[in-house]
């Protein structure tokens, strides 16, 4: 017993109860009723290290009924001894260095589980009391037997131990336990591993499947920790990369024939030819058989790493079946003079050790106990076979025996430079566990993570037929979750053999790929790989995802991308020439009046209400029809800002000199009366500082919009599915409406005061075709707001072209045409007399 603390001799009270030991409550004196468990080998020395191997296949079950003295646990067939004489190996080749733990003697207590969760446990203990037949007080105050546990092999067993030893924070470390659930810090507080966890093992197989397009597969696993998380870790990523598992079968080695007849028949009757087998040794064997007597041929295996290195089942010809499979497995290593110490294991070494004797028997077939031909001489010779115990060639297991054993040493080497051995040594080598971080002779780095694993590196192995007819492991891969997601996996498929030994790659899918021009709808109730093939709608084709990119479009047979039409107004259609040929027309008529205007700019129709202002208003109109032109072709990031800023600030320029001419011919009429001189308020220079000081305001607005959120190039994809409606957005709404609405404005200040100024006396009052032109120019624009919202694609921007337009001819044609009547021809009409008569026409 660890520690002298009321709860924890309570706690090992009862473990002890349950396991064959009598303490009673007020006694200080433990005696034990069942027989001591002692190790099979052992050598004591000044420190020691525990260790717990499946020595045998299985423990006979027994239901103990806690009235008697139990009786020894009985095992079966021999396995497992290789493991611990590599310990032993290790021990030795670490007590020979003068670099690591120098002076200081490993020794070694190898129990043996029997793959049985109770005799783990019962192991356990007996590695942390020691094997007394009675304890006393003074037990619980002594360290204990042995300073960390190498083992258990398999996951369960271990999960046992590491929750049994845990709260005394005596090191686990194993080899072989790959248990994605021993990761629990909380519930394994001091559990380490020198092999990967299946986390990242199910998660590459998951890859490999993906990797390889088997999208439809079946599952077999050991019902126990180790199958059942394997699987469930390896279906959560088979779920994320696509993968539908169309069954999944659990077994135990202990299960009637009928359950492996049963599983068999679930994989004969399934579609998918792929099957993923996430099973111990020992479980899978039984199903093995069942299939080999059935002669099930043509599946395609994916192994966990516990059986696909495993060197029986390759020598064994009813297991051909096999030929192909694939899988990842602990990396390989040499360890340089273990095969020579393997085969210089001898019963002789150790006369009295039965198990020594057992693996004699066992290995060479025969008998100490018989004196006939089949009887053993100890003559025998190890190095003379070539068996699984004599093979160095695959040692991955093997391997992570010799990084546990030396983890161990260079972990109490740590400490050994701070700490005395003898004083309170064991409650801190979990400490200095958790940080040892060293290279091994194999030049494999070794350390812990905070969950107490290694780094996950695998090789990808594939079973191949040798030149002789047996199968051998081929390296065709690796998998490193130290790289990126699109390194880890790195697969030599050309070298590869699939099942049947055939070069064929197999195909497991529920559904074949959907033809050109359909796409796949999901059975009902059925997974998703499941589907059936339809034809594809508009705007889809027959992809891995059926979808289609923004920019593209399906074309008639459905089963390629094509580039999407992408409209906007170009000079080259029918609509944009028309356009065009309006906006030069405008320009060349503007320019015909300025022209003629010019011929005759002495005149007193010329020269009345400000000549300036009408060869100014002319000016403004040519630009107004020339910016019309900046709304047609391909829109780019300057046609977008230029494109609504000199519409802007053209008509605005416009409209302040048609605001102008109109003030001034108020004034004309103002100064007429008797003591007036209003005209010297608005004399020209006023009159060309209100149309600079108008014109500046929407400049202004026009900077801010652009310096703020400008125009740009913007590809409409909402309003057609099948084209592209290439268009200027506007950036900043309110920048467009600030522009178009202060243009309003002046517009409409332009129509009130014209409006108020038609019925003054005059032949020729302008007020009266200003007032047309500006009611022309409010009409036109009001209905363009209306037309604009609701116009789609390239029809907005013909809208906005054709209101610049038809405002322009309105302004040209309502203020000019009739000068140029009288200019051309009533000449007689174009003098000063005529110009000042007082006009007997009808008012507005």
């Amino acid at each position: 017993v660890i520690g002298n603390d009321l709860r924890t001799v309570s706690l090992l009270q009862l473990l002890l109860l349950v396991y064959g030991v009598c303490v009673p409550a007020s006694a200080q004196i433990c005696r034990l009723l069942g027989q001591p468990a002692l190790p099979l080998l052992s050598a004591q020395k000044d420190i020691n290290i525990g260790a717990i191997f499946s020595f045998h296949k299985s423990a006979l079950l027994k239901i103990q009924p806690f009235t008697s003295k139990p009786k020894p646990t009985t095992c079966g067939s021999l396995r497992g001894f290789k493991y611990a004489q590599t310990l032993i190996f290790t021990i030795e080749e670490i007590n020979n260095s003068t670099q690591l733990l120098p002076g200081v003697s490993l020794g070694y207590k190898i129990y043996d589980s029997c793959s049985s969760v109770s005799q783990t446990v019962l192991s356990g203990m007996s590695l942390m009391n020691g094997y007394e037949e009675t304890l006393s007080d003074t037990s619980c105050s002594r360290p204990p037997a042995v300073h960390a546990i190498v083992g258990e092999s398999n996951s369960s067993p271990t999960m046992a131990l590491a929750s049994v030893v845990g709260p005394f924070s005596l090191p686990v470390i194993s080899h072989f336990a790959t248990c994605a659930c021993l990761s629990n810090r909380k519930r394994f507080p001091s559990f380490f591993r020198t092999i990967p966890s299946d986390y990242y093992q199910s998660r590459a197989l998951a890859q490999l499947v993906k990797h390889f397009g088997w999208t439809w597969v079946g599952t077999v696993r050991s019902r126990g920790d180790y199958g059942n998380n394997g699987i469930a870790a390896f279906e959560e990523t088979a779920k994320q990369e696509g993968i539908c598992i169309e069954y999944s079968e659990a077994i135990l080695s202990t299960d009637p024939k009928e359950q492996f007849l049963k599983t068999l028949e679930v994989i004969k009757k399934g579609t998918a030819r792929v099957v993923l087998a996430f099973v111990a040794v020992g479980d899978f064997i039984p199903l093995l058989n069942v299939i080999a007597q059935h002669n099930i041929t043509g599946i395609q295996w994916v192994g966990s790493e516990s059986w696909i290195t495993y060197r029986t089942f390759a020598e064994t010809k009813e297991y051909s079946f096999l030929s192909g499979a694939v899988g990842f497995a602990i990396a390989n290593a040499k360890l340089v003079g273990l095969r020579e110490f393997l085969v210089n294991v001898h019963p002789d070494q150790e006369p009295k050790n039965e198990l020594l004797k057992e693996f004699w028997e066992t290995v060479f077939q025969c008998s100490f106990r018989s004196n006939r031909s089949g009887g053993c001489t100890g003559s025998e010779k190890l190095a003379e076979l070539q068996n699984e115990y004599t093979d160095v060639s695959e040692l991955r297991i093997v391997n992570k025996v010799y990084t546990a054993v030396y983890a161990i040493a260079h972990t109490l080497h740590n400490k050994s430079t701070e700490t005395n051995y003898v004083s309170d040594f064991s409650s801190q080598v979990l400490e200095y566990m958790r940080d040892v971080r060293f290279t091994v002779k194999t030049g494999e780095e070794i350390f812990f993570d905070s969950s107490g694993d290694p780094a996950a590196r695998y090789d990808l192995i594939n079973w191949q037929l040798a030149d002789d007819g047996s199968l051998q492991f081929k390296h065709v891969g690796f998998y490193d979750s130290s790289l990126s997601s699109k390194q880890c996996l790195q697969v030599i498929q050309e070298h590869m053999i699939w099942a049947g030994n055939s070069r064929q790659f197999p195909v497991s899918v529920c559904s074949e790929s959907c033809p050109p021009g359909t796409r796949k709808a999901v059975q009902k109730g059925r997974p998703v790989c499941c589907y059936d093939c339809i034809l594809c709608a508009e705007g889809e084709i027959n992809n891995e995802t059926g979808k289609i990119a923004h920019v593209y479009w399906s074309n008639e047979g459905k089963d390629k991308c094509v580039l999407k039409v992408v409209e906007f107004l170009s000079y080259t259609e029918i609509m944009g020439r028309v356009l065009c040929i309006f906006s030069f027309f405008g320009v060349l008529l503007t320019a015909i009046v300025s022209f003629l205007f010019y011929l005759h700019k002495e005149t007193p129709i010329v020269r009345a209400n400000n000549s300036e202002l009408s060869f100014l208003l002319l000016f403004s109109l040519s630009l107004c029809f020339l910016c019309s032109l900046t709304f047609i072709g391909r829109p780019t990031e300057w046609s977008c800002m230029l494109r609504h800023t000199a519409f802007g600030i053209t008509f605005v320029l416009c409209i302040s000199c048609v605001l102008g001419k109109t003030i001034v011919v108020l004034m004309a009429f103002r100064a007429t009366l008797p003591g007036s001189n209003v005209m010297k308020w608005f004399g020209p220079l006023q009159q060309r500082l209100s149309v600079v000081s108008l014109s500046l305001i929407q400049m202004i607005i026009c900077v801010l919009w652009l310096t703020i959120s400008p125009p740009i190039p913007y590809m409409n994809l909402s309003y057609y599915r099948e084209k592209i409606i290439l268009e200027c957005n506007l950036g900043s709404a309110l920048g467009f409406w600030a522009v178009l609405g202060y243009t309003g404005l002046l517009s409409t200040l332009c129509f009130i005061l014209a409006f108020l100024a038609r019925k003054l006396p005059d032949n020729f009052n302008e007020a009266k075709f200003i007032t047309f032109s500006m009611l022309i120019f409010c009409a036109v624009w009001i209905t363009f707001i209306p037309a604009y919202i609701s116009s789609p694609g390239k029809f907005t921007v013909a809208v906005q072209i054709f209101a610049i337009l038809a405002s322009s001819f309105g302004l040209l044609f309502c203020i000019f045409a009739p000068k140029c009547y009288i200019i051309l021809l009533k000449p007689e009409k174009n003098t000063k007399k005529q110009m000042m008569g007082k006009s007997s026409s009808k008012a507005l």
